[in-house]
Formats: structure tokens, sequence, C-alpha cells
């Protein structure tokens, strides 16, 4: 009685371990600028990074450029080239019109766009993605409701040619976690 109380004890903390590894929000898919064709030269020089301070992405959220594929493109690039416009070394590069970027990390990320003298003019943003442990808004800002935000899409990234990951990212310290716990039990029970 006494080893099937401590094996059910043992089983709950491997499941607690394992749950607490993984990020309970569901993932958004943020229409850059909060509306169509809002990658362009902006009317205000900072315009799209206002619009992204005031939003909170998380892993796993999507990023969609809409843009006219024919005059225009975005670019992922490094800070320094986000900082002097330096269009000559990105990350990748999307010309479709219709770019859809999922968010695999957190960190910084820039964006510029490809057209000549567009990021000069305002083109051009930095997404701060928030890690797992800061998944919540600061307790100051009410949670935002907006119709940039829609479902996600039933593609993954890889099925889609018009979708990215920023940058890959794997998560096994759940997994590996619940089976040292579960087999640590084990063992002492057995």
């Amino acid at each position: 009685m006494g080893s099937s109380r401590f094996f059910m004890l043992c089983f709950i903390t491997g499941l607690v371990s394992f749950s607490m590894n993984f990020d309970a929000h569901e993932a958004r898919e943020f229409l850059v600028g909060g509306k169509e064709n809002s990658w362009r030269i902006p009317t205000t020089p900072n315009v799209l990074n206002e619009w992204a301070e005031k939003e909170r992405f998380k892993v796993g959220d999507v990023l969609v450029f809409k843009y006219d594929s024919k005059t225009d493109s975005v670019l992922y690039v490094e800070e320094g080239d986000y900082k002097k416009c330096n269009k000559m070394k990105p990350i990748q590069q999307y010309n479709d019109g219709n770019t859809r970027i999922k968010i695999v990390e957190s960190g910084a990320f820039f964006f510029i766009s490809g057209a000549n003298g567009h990021c000069e003019k305002g083109e051009k943003l930095e997404v701060k993605v928030l890690s797992h442990k800061h998944s919540s808004p600061p307790p100051s800002l009410p949670p935002k409701s907006s119709p940039s935000m829609v479902p996600p899409p039933a593609q993954t990234p890889a099925e889609s040619p018009n979708s990215s990951a920023v940058a890959p990212n794997v998560r096994i310290i759940g997994v590996s976690t619940m089976i040292m716990a579960i087999w640590t039990c084990f063992m002492i029970v057995f």
C-alpha cells in the first residue's frame, strides 16, 4: 500500500514537472501594423514599431506581412543591419506579398523593407517576443483584443510555402524531466 502511494506521488510529480515546461498560451496571428497593407512606407517614421510595442508577442505566434509583392519585400535581418537599413545580408528574404513568419523562440527580431529607400523612411519593424516565463502582459496594461489577431493557421510552417520559422527551438526539457522523474520513482519502488 505504501509503495503504491509513493509511486502515485512520483507519477504526479513527473506530470507536474512535464506540464510546467509547456506554455499554455494559444498561438495568435498578428497582421503587421494592425491592418491590411501596413507593410509600406508609413505616414510617420516609427508607426510600425509603435504598433509592435503595444502588442505582446509570444513564442508560437505568427507575424503576417501583407504588401504589394511587385514593389516591396520583407527582410529578416540582424540588429546592426536593421539600424543601418542594410539590405545586403538578410538572414531571410520574403517577397510573396503575404508573408507568414512563425516565432519559435523569445528575443528581439528585426525586419526591414527590401525596396530601395523604404527602410530609411521608416518601413522597418522590431518585434520583442516574450519568453515562456513572461507570457502574461504587465498588470498595468489591460488584455488587448484587436482585429489584427486571428486564429492560428491549420498548416504548419513546413507545409506552407509562404511560412517560415524565425529561429530553431527544440523543447525536449519537459519530456526528459518527466521521463527522469518516472524512472527514478520506478527504480525506488522496485
